[in-house]
Parts: structure tokens; sequence; C-alpha cells
């Protein structure tokens, strides 16, 4: 009999114990331990930094996920989507009507800002994007020729495939045509030569400015949040996720996809130096 018992007890406490579980939830079971998968994206290295932060915070939250990316650029991205190499591709410009047309879908995940920026001493407050491009192509060359001092202009910007040089390039019409003084590795480092030099120029995304330089406005538009957001900025260019319109995607890449572009993701966004659209 007092075998039964202790038997019956037994039972009784391991009951208890699931029933617990159940009810506490996340301190012994993850909430999304349910969901499980890999969920990989392909494309625009300018992205690296934003897509590699929501996938590790998406990949934290749910430990049975693992998230890839493969930095190819936009172009190979958009064409892997197309040929179902992966699930999700990644775009640093919008689609072409020819791609559209190839049954593929663009979704806005964010806005990239690029801010062109000055010593604080400088006297120019303003320029247009083709005076920036003049500048970066060696057409302008002397501060006094844009009402600065008589100083030979300084082109700062970043080391050939870097994501912040390829959107400069693209949106000033410059690529391939800089005359780069210095070419550096980092936006910190172009931060910290141009706040260094007052006959510096050079730009950085707009979440990494510092007091240390000034960024001018462009075609009489200060970079901010807002003018990014509303387009007014013209240095700027959208962060795209691009999908099949005939495919589903797999459970798991569509709950990444809902979190990337949901509201909870935007101050992730903001971190990694783009402005959510969210």
């Amino acid at each position: 009999m007092k075998k039964i018992m202790t038997t019956i007890l037994a039972g009784a406490l391991a009951l208890s114990l699931l029933a617990g579980c159940g009810a506490g939830g996340g301190e012994t079971t993850p909430q999304n331990a349910s969901l499980a998968g890999t969920v990989a994206t392909d494309g625009s290295t300018s992205m690296e930094k934003v897509i590699g932060a929501l996938g590790e915070a998406f990949e934290n939250d749910h430990e049975g996920v693992t998230f890839t990316y493969n930095p190819t650029g936009s172009g190979s991205g958009i064409t892997a989507v197309a040929e179902g190499r992966c699930d999700i591709g990644l775009a640093s410009r919008a689609l072409k009507d020819e791609e559209k047309a190839k049954g593929l879908k663009e979704t806005t995940l964010a806005l990239d800002g690029i801010a062109v920026i000055v010593h604080p001493d400088n006297a120019v407050k303003d320029l247009d994007l083709e005076t920036v491009a003049k500048i970066y192509t060696g057409e302008i060359t002397n501060w006094k020729e844009l009402g600065g001092s008589d100083s030979e202009i300084v082109l700062i910007g970043r080391e050939a495939g870097s994501g912040t040089r390829d959107g400069f390039e693209s949106i000033t019409g410059t690529a391939e045509k800089c005359l780069y003084r210095q070419e550096l590795t980092s936006t910190g480092d172009v931060i910290t030569s141009v706040a260094g030099n007052p006959a510096a120029i050079g730009y950085a995304s707009l979440a990494s400015v510092k007091d240390t330089v000034r960024a001018l406005s462009v075609n009489g538009v200060t970079p901010t949040e807002d003018t990014v957001k509303d387009g007014s900025y013209p240095v700027q260019r959208p962060f795209v996720l691009v999908t099949k319109e005939d495919k589903a995607l797999s459970a798991v890449a569509q709950a990444f996809f809902d979190y990337a572009t949901s509201p909870e993701a935007g101050e992730i966004i903001s971190h990694a130096g783009a402005v959510p659209v969210a």
C-alpha cells in the first residue's frame, strides 16, 4: 500500500510540474520554441548591418531558428530569390519594371540617409547635388569657389565595396569617377578624418553623424530622420526585401518577414543606422 501511495504522489507531482510549466511560460520553455528552421537571405552588402542586427535579434527570440545572410550585392540577391535559391532577397534600390514583371515584389524595410559632412568651421552650409558630384569628380577643387576659405578640398570617402560608398556614388552619379584623397574602412574613420581637417568633405550614414562634424544641407534640405522619411532629402535610397508574388514563404521565413517589417523592429533598424518606415 505504501508503494502504491508513493507512486500516486509522484505522478501527481509530475502533473503539477507540467501544469506549472504551461502556466509559467518562458522560464523553462521559450515562448517561441515551436518555430524552427532556416531563414535564408541574399543580396545587398549595404544592408549588412541592418539585416544582421534583425537576424540576430530574431534568432535570440527563436532558439530553433537559423538566420543566414549572403552578401552578394543587390542584383545577385534579386536573381537568387527569383530562382528560388533564398527565401528573401535584399536590395538597396527599388525593383525595376522588368524585375516586377517576373513576379517579384518589393517591400521597403527602411531608408538609408547619407549625410555629406564637413568640419564645423567650414563656412559652406548648403550644396546642391550637382555641386557635390563636381566636387568629388574634381571639377571643383577649392572651397573659395563655393564661398568658403581659400583651401584645396580634401575628398574623404569609403573603401571600394562599402555600401555607403555605393549608395553615395549611385545617387550622385559619380561611380568610378571620384578622386578620393583618402578611402577609409569605416564610417567612424571618415567622421574622425573630416573632424580633424577643416578642408575636408566626406559622407557617412546619418545615424552615425556626431557633433565633431557638420552635415550640410543638400538642395536646401537638412538631413534628418523626418526629411529622409518624407523623401525631401535627396541623398537616400530604400532598403528593400524582395519576395516572389506567386510563392508563399515558409512559416519561419514569414515570421521573420513580419517581424522585420513591424514597428517592433524599428529601434533595431535605427541603431543599425537606417530609418525605419514601419
